[in-house]
């Protein structure tokens, strides 16, 4: 009797644990929830991965980034610690700081990529090419985590790069925001362990809204919107610390219907709602105060799935980029998706040089 009720106890102790976490985390603001979650992180890491894990905030490899699969011709392999690398408990650390850092549609998106990486080694079996494995993903802290302190946290691996710096539990920076895939459709059902079905698509609203955005524009408007005829082969400025400073292009918001605009709304809703609800009403609140006016919708390429297509959305703060040119590895035309964030004041908290 005394061990069932000892058990009992457990249990219920167990279950009020998560529960109080998890409630925490919904009520915490995001930069305290995120410190809260990497402290437990480290905490759980021997000396060996807290060194491969940590560095300091000032480390010039805090803003060298990229989401294509390395080590490359040119650039080595990702620092930080692999999730592969990681023990049971650190794991489940490392994901729940990850988990703390997005919204659940967000993180969703994020291991249905890492997912998609075992799909990729299938269809490349005997093919050679990069590695593909669904715990190649590292993270990485910079600096140390503390109610009054600032700190970075870079997540990143093949179509993955999310980047964030907390300082005194308010997060000040959350670009570049990278989500990419391969395949962006799932055309078939492939045996093996990984649990992509056919029909998966992690970024539908990313492309779907754009195509009904740049399909309902009329002639005249797409004369202002479109400005190439075939789509560039990549997203501008991969992999360098800022975005582009180029002027924005394309249509702007104000010459657009209401339905026209609503979908646009739609559009950025679907790129803001990856993170937690209080950093994307603040990118939203920042569009707004500099202008909805002056966002403009430039596309490229074809205007319908299965050819290259790219697309545009740029206003005073932020830099939108979407591109589907490549082929997946199963051969499918135009069906990889590479899309992100930029904050046009500068990422990674650091300021544009004027």
């Amino acid at each position: 009797m005394k061990s069932r009720l000892l058990l009992a106890a457990l249990l219920t102790f167990v279950f009020i644990s998560s529960t109080a976490w998890s409630y925490y985390l919904r009520l915490a603001s995001t930069g305290e929830a995120m410190t809260e979650a990497a402290e437990k992180f480290l905490a759980t890491l021997d000396e060996q991965h807290r060194a491969a894990a940590t560095f300091e905030f000032d480390d010039p490899r805090r803003v060298d980034w990229h989401f294509i699969p390395l080590p490359s011709a040119d650039k080595p392999e990702r620092e930080g610690l692999k999730v592969r690398q990681m023990n049971e408990s650190e794991r489940k650390a490392a994901f729940a700081l990850l988990k703390s850092a997005l919204s659940e549609v967000g993180y969703e998106k994020a291991t249905k990529i890492m997912a998609l990486e075992s799909l990729l080694a299938e269809l490349q079996k005997a093919k050679g090419g990069p590695i593909r494995d669904s715990e190649r993903y590292y993270f990485c802290v910079f600096g140390k985590p503390t109610a009054d302190g600032k700190w970075g946290l870079s997540v990143e691996g093949h179509h993955l790069s999310l980047n964030f710096v907390v300082e005194k539990g308010k997060v000040i920076s959350s670009t570049p925001t990278v989500f990419a895939a391969n395949p962006a459709t799932v055309m078939s059902d492939y045996p093996g362990s990984h649990d992509i079905k056919k029909g998966t698509r992690v970024l539908a609203k990313e492309e779907t809204l754009a195509f009904d955005l740049v399909q309902s524009l009329t002639p005249e408007e797409r004369k202002a919107a479109i400005i190439a005829e075939k789509a560039p082969s990549e997203v501008r400025a991969a992999g360098e610390p800022q975005p582009p400073t180029e002027a924005a292009v394309g249509i702007a918001a104000d010459k657009l219907t209401d339905a026209q605009r609503k979908t646009l709304v739609a559009l950025l809703d679907a790129y803001c709602d990856n993170l937690p609800a209080e950093v994307a009403k603040a990118r939203k609140a920042a569009i707004d105060k500099a202008g909805t006016e002056k966002v403009r919708f430039a596309w490229a390429g074809a205007d319908k799935p299965g050819v290259g297509h790219y697309y545009r959305v740029q206003g005073p703060t932020f830099l939108i980029e979407f591109v589907n040119t490549q082929p997946d590895s199963a051969g499918n035309p135009a069906n990889h998706i590479h899309s992100l964030w930029r904050d046009m004041a500068g990422d990674f908290a650091v300021p544009i040089a004027k």
